[in-house]
Order: structure tokens, then C-alpha cells, then sequence
């Protein structure tokens, strides 16, 4: 019972300090045209409370002042978040802000598909759009309503405007993790001296140039707000750069963001660091025996709603993760001589694990406003897909500001380089194409019929396929990629992607995908492997010069063997080049009933009796179709890949370097 009156009165002292480090609340972003209904969108939801937690995770760690991550699947519901504590802040302060800036957030700002929230302590925000690094919008605009006390306001913007960007360039170039400074400058006017206090920072990983750009930006934003004040503030979504007359910062890692010390605070230091001593010991015994108890009800929390979103994938995800060292070791942090290619969201790198083991890191750009959907796509889609005919997925990473994907290391390169460049490669002869043509099917049909869910890749085409050291192709890069149920027909999108001239006319023209389409794609490519020859033709051309018109023009004139690439014409099986000929034909028909599935394709290839129906004729040609689309700007420019001839090469980057 004595114990009572003591616990009441150590809860009243751990109450009034916790409050004491309570973080001071500044504004908040909130749109009014980003509102969704919780009832009617409840992945989106959910997809943002996972989100909230992870950050709240991140932050509890310990030592973190940053952390950036996003929640979900798909083009609609993935939210992107980050934290970033202020640079002199400790990380008790900096977890206690975070902690509440992911309730606050939510019940200040209810229902929104973004949202930003600042304290003097740290940054909070979500969005489920991008945010371009050097945009003052969204902002908020903070002054103390203090006037400056001197007479020349002109003199005191020019030097104001010189020690904001002096700081601006400080942090932009900071030599640690951290883009942040602080600095004093004397402004010295006729009659005294007058000492600001500055402040910038960025969100860490932002380049020097977008660090730099978004900090001068902002600071001049203060001139049209708060000019004249002794006091203000720019806050943006990627930084934020402020000045006062006193000094708001701390180097030391402890937050002091109280008003000018006066006379009277002095008096009452001795006491508060009595009371400071007393309640440490205490504090420090109550904190050992709830930091447990919190951490593995955070954890438990966690991994709930984990499951909730991503059901037992979670799991999956949770055994695949590389942290960022063990991949900056294995690529001597990303150094040019392990650079082996780029792909479309970013860099790619070869690595050595500990263990000896090679890899391919696909390292997506931070400053890329697409590659988030896509990564989270494709980690899900292929984490567990396992076939001799598809790239196997080792890993990934996300960590701090990073997201990468591990994949197993194909030495031979893609199979664009051995077709469409001779100068530096070798022949590759019909028994070698002929098995890349069956493992591709096989590839196929396995991502139609035998995973879990039926799935469309959308991006068929030569440098998506990958050569091992046998000559064995494996299909890669599913960041396109989409899921349909295995009794589903079909899906669409009026998002658009994948390469011109392995476009299905219904995918191209109306943005229906289903098999059918990734059937036409390998029509293209069976063709393709033939010839030597890639499915492309001049914007500006009038004739029906492509692969396909060429190819069926050669079946009707009964000289099939006119497409075949010279350099294996008189060395080839030609029964089996006339089958493979047919079948490509069959795969391109305009209709998507009209084309085999890829389960019939196999058996087409597999079987020595096999009766191929006869192709139907190919009618108006693709390319006079999809060009007025072009033209109209229907395709955005990362959708097309192959315009006169020339081809990107996105997952190419994954193989050895020439």
C-alpha cells in the first residue's frame, strides 16, 4: 500500500515529461479534392494504416531520423510515406514525433489520399501521387509576427537571402547521410550588430542539385509572406530552411526549440536538472521493464496488419529482404566497374554475396517518379514462381530511401544481342533457337496455367529474355505485369505499356489484355528469332514494310524459307522452321480467338504429328493502327521502346556487360 502514493506520484512526474517532450505541432496539409471514402476503399485503407505503422516501426528502431516506404499493390491503392526528423534532434524526441504525427495525421486530415503534417521536430507525410523535389507545393509558411528592428529592409532581405542560400548550398553538399546545417551570421547594420540563426534540410536522398534548388525555392517564398519578420519558415514536402533571432537548434542532438533564454529560465535551470536527476533512475527502470511490452505489441501490431494486406505474402517478403549493406558490400557500393547496364527505372549491378553466389541488383532511382508501383508489382508477383524458363527472383531491398530488386545472375546477355547485333557476337544456330523458342513457350504457359493466378506479363519481347550459360532462355522483368484470376478472361487498362511492335492490337488500341495478348507478343518474337530481323519499321513509311506483312507475304507466295536469316538458311531443319513459321502467323492473327493458346503452342512444339490450322490473312497492318495513337500522344514516351528499328534494352541490363 506505501507504494501507492509513491506510483501516483512518479506517474504525475513521467507525465509532465513526456509532455515536456511532446512535439510542437506546426501545420498540416490537407487538400480537399484528394478525399476518398473509407467504407467504399477499404484496401486503400488499409494499405495506409500498414504504411503509418511501418513508419512508426522504422522510427521506434532507434538511431533512424529518416525512413521512406510504401504500402500496396497496383496503380490505385499503394500509398508512398516518409518521416524525417529535424537534423539536431535525438532519437527519442525524433520517435516521439513520429509516433504522433501518424495518429495526428489521420485525425486532423481524415480520409485523404495524402496528406503532410510538420512539427518543429520532424515531417510526416502520404501520397499516392508524386511529389516533384523541387516544387514549393505543397507548402506552409510559418512567422513569429516579430518586425526586425532596422530602418533599410532592402539591405536586410539581400543578406538574409545570402545566408539562406549559403546555408541551402551547405546542406545540398553535406559530407554525411544527413543533408542538413545550421549556421549564424552577423547582419551589420549602421547602428548594432543583429545575429540570425538559420536552418535547412532535405529529405535524404535527394540529389545536391534538387537538395539545393528546393531550399532556394523555399526560401524565397519568405519573402512574399513573412518579409520583415524576425522570425519565419518555409515548409515543403522535400525540405525545409528557416531563420530566427535567437538560436532554435542545438548541434549537440537535443532539440531546443524554446524561445530566447531569459533571466528568469536561468534561475530555474539549477531546479529543472534536480528534477532531471531524480527522475532519470526512475525513468530508466520503468522504460527497461515497458520497452518490451511495447516493441512486441508494435511488432505484433505490425505483422497483423501485415497479413491483413498482403495476406501470406508477408512472410514471403519478410524472408526475401537484404538489407542495404550486405548489397552495397556485395557490389562494392555500387561501384562503375560492377555496372553492367540501365533499365527502365534505374541502374543495374552485378554482385558477389559472402557466400560466393552472383546477383543482379536493379537499383530503381530515387528520383524517379515511377518504378515504386512497379517494384512492389513485381517482388509480389514473382517471389514465389518457379520455373527453369523465368528469372528467379533472390531478394530485394528497402531500406532508407533505396528500393532494389535481387535477381540470380545470367552470364550470356539477352537475346536481342545475339539476334540484332553481329559485330560482337556470336551465331546462334537453329538447334539453339529452336530450344529458345520451346523454353519461351514453356516459360509462358507456365505463367498462364500453372501459378497461382493467371499472369499477363504485357512485355514479351527479345531483351526481356534472358540466356544462361546453356543457351537456356528466362523470361524477366514482370514490372508490367498484371494478375487476373485463373477463370478470367480478359482485364483492361488505360494505362498502357509495353514496346511497339509486340503489341496486340486490342491491348494497343484499347487497352484490353488478356493471354491473347502475350500470345501475339510471342508470335513476334518466334518471327523474330527466325529472321534475324526485329518487327520494326520507319514512323514516316507508307508501304506495310514490317516483320509480320513481310512474313505473311512470303507464306501466301509459298517461299516461307525467304524469311529465314541467311547465315543458317542451309543448315536449319526446315520442317521445323516452317512449323515454327506457321505458328508465329497463328499467334499474330488479328482476332484474340483466332490465336492458340500457349498450351496449344507447346503441344504444337513438342509433337511430331501435330496439325497446325491454317493462318488466317493478316489484314491492315499494326503499325498504320497504332501510329495515329502515337501521334495523338496516347502513349506516353516510357510506354514505347522501339521506334526505326532501335530498341531499348530494359532487362538486358541484368546479363554481363559486352
Amino acid at each position: 500500500m506505501l507504494l501507492l502514493p509513491f506510483l501516483f506520484v512518479f506517474l504525475t512526474v513521467i507525465t509532465s515529461i513526456t509532455s515536456s517532450l511532446s512535439p510542437t505541432y506546426n501545420d498540416i496539409y490537407c487538400p480537399n479534392n484528394a478525399t476518398f471514402e473509407s467504407n467504399n476503399n477499404t484496401i486503400l485503407k488499409s494499405n495506409l494504416n500498414v504504411l503509418l505503422s511501418s513508419l512508426v516501426t522504422n522510427a521506434t528502431k532507434g538511431g533512424a531520423d529518416f525512413y521512406s516506404t510504401f504500402m500496396g499493390l497496383g496503380t490505385t491503392n499503394v500509398v508512398n510515406g516518409v518521416f524525417l526528423c529535424r537534423g539536431d534532434v535525438n532519437s527519442t524526441m525524433c520517435q516521439n514525433c513520429v509516433t504522433t504525427a501518424a495518429t495526428d495525421i489521420t485525425r486532423l486530415c481524415p480520409n485523404k489520399t495524402e496528406s503532410i503534417i510538420w512539427y518543429d521536430e520532424c515531417m510526416l507525410r502520404y501520397t499516392n501521387r508524386y511529389f516533384s523535389p523541387t516544387s514549393i507545393v505543397p507548402r506552409a509558411n510559418l512567422n513569429d509576427d516579430k518586425n526586425i528592428a532596422t530602418f533599410n529592409l532592402d539591405t536586410f532581405n539581400g543578406l538574409l537571402l545570402s545566408f539562406l542560400d549559403t546555408l541551402a548550398a551547405e546542406a545540398a553538399n553535406s559530407l554525411t547521410a544527413k543533408q542538413f546545417a545550421t549556421g549564424e551570421e552577423i547582419f551589420d547594420f549602421r547602428k548594432s550588430n543583429s545575429s540570425v540563426y538559420g536552418l535547412a534540410q532535405c529529405v535524404t536522398g535527394l540529389t545536391n542539385v534538387q537538395c539545393e534548388e528546393c531550399l532556394v525555392n523555399a526560401s524565397r517564398t519568405l519573402l512574399t509572406c513573412c518579409e520583415g519578420k524576425q522570425g519565419a519558415r518555409a515548409l515543403l514536402a522535400w525540405c525545409n530552411i528557416r531563420y530566427d533571432s535567437y538560436k532554435f537548434y542545438n548541434t549537440t542532438g537535443v532539440s531546443s526549440s524554446l524561445p530566447p533564454p531569459s533571466s528568469e529560465n536561468n534561475k530555474s535551470a539549477s531546479k529543472t536538472v534536480l528534477i532531471v536527476v531524480i527522475v532519470t533512475g526512475s525513468t530508466i527502470l520503468l522504460c527497461l521493464g515497458c520497452y518490451f511490452l511495447i516493441k512486441r505489441s508494435a511488432w505484433k501490431k505490425y505483422k497483423t496488419l501485415m497479413r491483413e494486406n498482403f495476406g501470406d505474402e508477408s512472410a514471403a517478403l519478410q524472408s526475401l529482404q537484404y538489407s542495404l549493406a550486405t548489397v552495397e558490400a556485395a557490389t562494392k557500393k555500387f561501384s562503375s566497374e560492377n555496372k553492367i547496364g540501365r533499365g527502365g527505372f534505374g541502374e543495374v549491378y552485378k554482385g558477389i554475396l559472402i557466400n560466393g553466389k552472383q546477383i543482379a541488383v536493379k537499383k530503381l532511382s530515387q528520383s524517379s517518379g515511377q518504378g515504386g508501383v512497379e517494384f512492389i508489382n513485381e517482388v509480389l508477383l514473382i517471389a514465389k514462381l518457379q520455373h527453369r524458363n523465368l528469372v528467379t527472383l533472390t531478394g530485394f531491398c528497402l531500406e532508407d530511401q533505396e528500393k532494389m530488386l535481387i535477381y540470380e545472375y545470367v552470364p550470356n546477355k539477352s537475346l536481342d544481342y545475339f539476334l540484332f547485333d553481329r559485330n560482337k557476337t556470336r551465331l546462334l544456330h537453329w538447334f539453339e533457337r529452336y530450344k529458345i523458342i520451346e523454353g519461351i513457350a514453356h516459360g509462358i504457359h507456365y505463367l498462364h496455367n500453372h501459378s497461382r493466378l493467371k499472369i499477363i506479363h504485357r512485355d514479351l519481347k527479345p531483351s526481356n529474355v534472358l540466356l544462361d550459360d546453356n543457351m537456356n532462355p528466362k523470361i524477366s522483368d514482370f514490372g508490367m505485369a498484371r494478375l487476373v484470376a485463373l477463370d478470367q478472361d480478359r482485364g483492361s487498362t488505360n494505362r498502357i505499356v509495353g514496346t511497339y511492335g509486340y503489341m496486340s492490337q486490342e491491348y494497343a488500341m484499347h487497352g484490353q489484355f488478356s493471354e491473347k495478348s502475350d500470345v501475339f507478343s510471342f508470335g513476334v518474337m518466334i518471327l523474330e528469332i527466325i529472321s534475324s530481323k526485329r518487327n520494326a519499321r520507319s514512323l514516316l513509311s507508307d508501304r506495310d514494310d514490317d516483320l509480320l506483312s513481310h512474313a505473311w507475304k512470303q507464306w501466301m507466295n509459298h517461299t516461307p524459307l525467304e524469311l529465314v536469316d541467311q547465315d543458317i538458311k542451309e543448315s536449319c531443319n526446315h520442317s521445323e522452321l516452317v512449323k515454327c513459321i506457321q505458328i508465329g502467323l497463328l499467334c499474330v492473327q488479328e482476332k484474340p480467338d483466332d490465336r492458340p493458346t500457349m498450351a496449344t503452342v507447346v503441344s504444337y512444339l513438342t509433337s511430331l504429328s501435330a496439325e497446325l490450322p491454317f493462318p488466317r490473312e493478316l489484314t491492315e497492318s499494326m503499325h498504320s493502327r497504332i501510329l495515329p495513337k502515337i501521334v495523338g500522344g496516347e502513349f506516353s514516351s516510357a510506354s514505347i521502346s522501339t521506334f526505326n528499328g532501335k530498341s531499348s534494352s530494359v532487362s538486358s541490363a541484368f546479363s554481363a556487360s559486352a
